[in-house]
């Protein structure tokens, strides 16, 4: 019976390998929150489906935070640094409508999906954008992670 229970244990114990896991390298987990009033003129935008704005603020995010209203008072973020280098001088995203470009490589992410809409075909490992929680409610997307 001991022999059984060993067995099991170190079955379990080998079982919890987290070695398949996807996290980025290249971007911290940061904990924040950043309330955004859509009564305001830099977020009203986000009033209309399909709008986003780039909220750049110390408070939000690692480089700053996309926020895109994806309809139904469904909201998405999405942190602005590039997912697929180390922040640095260029890997601040741009918005062009609903789409984000790193201007270090020209990658270009979806904001209604965070997914890299151009990811090169050479066998490399590419990342999707690092997406934060988003709520909302009383006229107020809260952003947090």
């Amino acid at each position: 019976m001991t022999r059984y229970l060993s067995i099991l244990i170190l079955l379990i114990i080998t079982a919890c390998s987290n070695d398949g896991t996807n996290r980025n390298p290249y971007l911290q987990e940061i904990s924040f929150r950043f309330e955004a009033n859509l009564n305001l003129p830099t977020y009203s935008p986000l009033t209309n489906t399909g709008s986003a704005v780039l909220i750049q603020s110390a408070t939000a995010g690692t480089k700053g935070v996309f926020v895109i209203n994806a309809g139904f008072d469904q909201f998405r973020a999405f942190e602005a640094s590039c997912p697929n280098h180390a922040p640095s001088d260029c890997s601040t995203m741009t918005l062009n409508g609903q789409v984000a470009t790193c201007s270090c490589e020209d990658y270009e992410y979806s904001l209604f999906t965070g997914q890299l809409l151009n990811r090169p075909d050479d066998g490399n490992r590419y990342y999707d954008m690092l997406e934060y929680r988003a709520s909302f409610g009383r006229g107020v997307v809260i952003i947090s992670n």
